[in-house]
């Protein structure tokens, strides 16, 4: 069932011309230089500290490691982090 629905989910996507991140719930990271990052999508804070940040989202994690971190905005589902960031790595569930 759940590869039917994603793969609905795919083909209503390309059909409708709608960005996959909206149609497949994936987030969407944006980066400025090292310095800035915008994630959106995510379902909730995990862990965050100085030199790492710890995001859920749906079938996945996101870590976010570096050094001065500060969360300069967070909504439910968006969060904006400065800092000087070394590593961002997305580890999705199977």
């Amino acid at each position: 069932m759940k590869r039917f629905r994603k793969w609905i989910e795919q083909w209503m996507g390309e059909q409708f011309d709608l960005p996959s991140d909206i149609m497949m719930d994936l987030p969407r990271v944006t980066m400025i230089g090292n310095l800035h990052i915008y994630i959106e999508n995510h379902r909730g804070l995990v862990r965050f500290t100085n030199e790492e940040v710890i995001l859920r989202f749906k079938g996945g994690w996101l870590y976010v490691r570096g050094s001065d971190f500060v969360i300069k905005m967070i909504l439910p589902e968006e969060i904006l982090i400065e800092g000087t960031i070394h590593d961002v790595v997305y580890d999705i569930n199977d």
